[in-house]
């Protein structure tokens, strides 16, 4: 599973006109899964994310997490998910992106509602775009913080 982190002041995501969800202080996460990937891959990368002290303290430092800054105040961090097959594109022949390591939809959309639910049951306030549409997503980065996560960072792969 592969995730874009990016830190935001506000962020929204739109379909067809209609606003799915908008957050203020928080993360944008586009949500790729690989094929092979499981309910374990989102669980880890929904901790790390949680965990990550990206959130500057009273010395300007990124010194805070956004648990710690939740857990001070529960919507002080929010969470937007978006599905994001194409973080799987392979560039590396020709001048047509390859998606055969994304997973297919009926493995896909289960797994990133399952990473939404593990951000929710750390105590995140957490909206999500909607799997498969085309969507459109605004949003302000914050400092600009973007950081690339990926579970097959942290795991064995047979």
């Amino acid at each position: 599973m592969r995730i874009l982190l990016q830190r935001v002041s506000r962020a929204s995501v739109r379909v067809d006109a209609e606003l799915l969800g908008s957050i203020s202080r928080g993360y944008v996460l586009l949500v790729g899964v690989a094929i092979g990937d499981t309910k374990e891959d989102a669980d880890l990368l929904a901790g790390k994310i949680a965990h990550l002290r990206l959130f500057e303290d009273g010395s300007d430092e990124k010194n805070r997490s956004a648990l710690e800054l939740s857990s001070d105040c529960p919507t002080s961090v929010q969470m937007l998910v978006i599905s994001q097959f194409t973080l799987f594109a392979d560039v590396r022949k020709g001048r047509r992106p390859s998606y055969t390591n994304a997973a297919p939809g009926e493995i896909a959309a289960p797994l990133i509602d399952s990473f939404v639910g593990a951000l929710r049951a750390l105590g995140f306030s957490t909206t999500a775009g909607r799997f498969g549409a085309k969507m459109e997503i605004e949003l302000v980065n914050d400092g600009p913080v973007t950081i690339w996560l990926d579970s097959h960072d942290w795991t064995k792969r047979v």
